[in-house]
């Protein structure tokens, strides 16, 4: 690593900090250094060397990761934005990563907003911490050997829940009931697990009422037959899920 020159050093002591990658990300955060007083340079483009930074930020996609980081100078530290990749396509870089757990769109605020965060020595773990830190970001550490299960769990909270809402609003369509009517419930259920986890489950099947789930199943069948499947499987997590809290209170 570079020295860092005291007089240009931000919060945390940061210094110089390059983001490469003019997309989404790379604006969002270069945005966000910047109103933290932090000495930004970018969003340059891929190939930059980045030369006069002390930490270089790829904001590049996955598999653009290791050529982009072959071409930054070598002796800085860097890190890129990716939650599924690990920190290995970086090397022979001392490397960080910065994964907010958010989506990222236009103008954004960082504040608040979890972030896992690896270093491949102590010194850039701290570094990773400082800058998740110094824009607002919560950070806890993620391993490289956990990134595909705490990815995967991040797609299953977001991109599976947008699914599973759209399957709701699918069938609630042939009834003629508009996506709005289902939103109260749809946040309700999600405040409800943010404060009682798996105890927020309702519904027939917390309820053991099979009937009106097999005349749920025929709705299904009948009206959207292509997604019989996903809600068998739905229903079969939830009885699990239903037999686990009724084990846990009678235990």
């Amino acid at each position: 690593m570079p020295d860092l020159d005291p007089d240009r050093a931000r919060p945390g002591g940061l210094g110089a900090v390059a983001v490469i990658g003019d997309g989404r990300v790379g604006r969002a955060v270069a945005a966000a250094l910047r109103g933290a007083d932090v000495e930004v340079t970018g969003p340059l483009g891929r190939g930059a060397t980045a030369a006069e930074a002390d930490i270089v930020l790829l904001a590049v996609p996955d598999a653009e990761i290791a050529a982009a980081a072959a071409l930054v100078a070598p002796g800085r530290l860097v890190g890129h934005f990716s939650g599924a990749t690990t920190l290995e396509p970086l090397a022979p870089h001392e490397a960080l990563g910065i994964h907010p757990l958010m989506t990222v769109a236009g103008e954004t605020s960082f504040a608040g907003v979890p972030a896992a965060v690896a270093g491949s020595t102590p010194h850039a773990l701290e570094r990773a911490r400082a800058i998740a830190e110094a824009i607002g970001m919560t950070a806890f550490e993620i391993a490289d050997a956990d990134r595909a299960a705490y990815h995967a769990a991040a797609s299953i909270a977001s991109n599976f829940l947008v699914a599973l809402e759209v399957f709701a609003e699918e069938l609630a369509a042939t009834a003629g009931v508009p996506r709005d009517a289902l939103v109260p419930l749809a946040q309700a259920a999600l405040d409800n697990w943010r404060s009682h986890g798996a105890a927020a489950l309702t519904g027939p099947i917390a309820r053991g009422d099979e009937g009106t789930v097999s005349r749920q199943r025929e709705a299904v069948h009948d009206r959207l037959p292509a997604r019989s499947e996903l809600f068998d499987a739905l229903t079969a997590a939830t009885r699990d899920l239903a037999a686990r809290e009724l084990r846990g209170a009678t235990s």
